[in-house]
């Protein structure tokens, strides 16, 4: 719930368009609830972002485009155990579809 909050407050404070999140969820189901969550709203309506579409850019750490994006020494020191256990595919896909159901999508 603080996550949320500190989302809200940063999409507000810097405008949602300057605001990205990475997530780092193990398996594709928490993947989508957390991504649904900054882009569509909490799903379980309990949270600060119950009702909200913030609209914001979420991505998967695992995804390609951010991949590239980050020095190989850093991938890595951390993250390269995870990419090398985790299922990078369904994870990607999991986020990407709700980036594709996000407003203005």
């Amino acid at each position: 719930m603080q996550s949320q909050e500190a989302i809200r407050r940063l999409a507000e404070q810097h405008g949602r368009g300057k605001v990205l999140v990475l997530l780092g969820a193990p398996d594709p189901e928490s993947a989508e609830i957390a991504a649904e969550t900054v882009v569509l709203g909490d799903p379980s309506y309990a949270g600060p972002l119950a009702g909200a579409q913030l609209g914001l850019a979420v991505y998967h750490v695992l995804e390609s485009a951010v991949r590239a994006e980050i020095p190989a020494a850093v991938w890595e020191a951390q993250i390269g155990v995870m990419a090398d256990v985790l299922n990078a595919e369904a994870l990607s896909q999991a986020v990407a579809s709700v980036r594709q159901r996000g407003p203005g999508a």
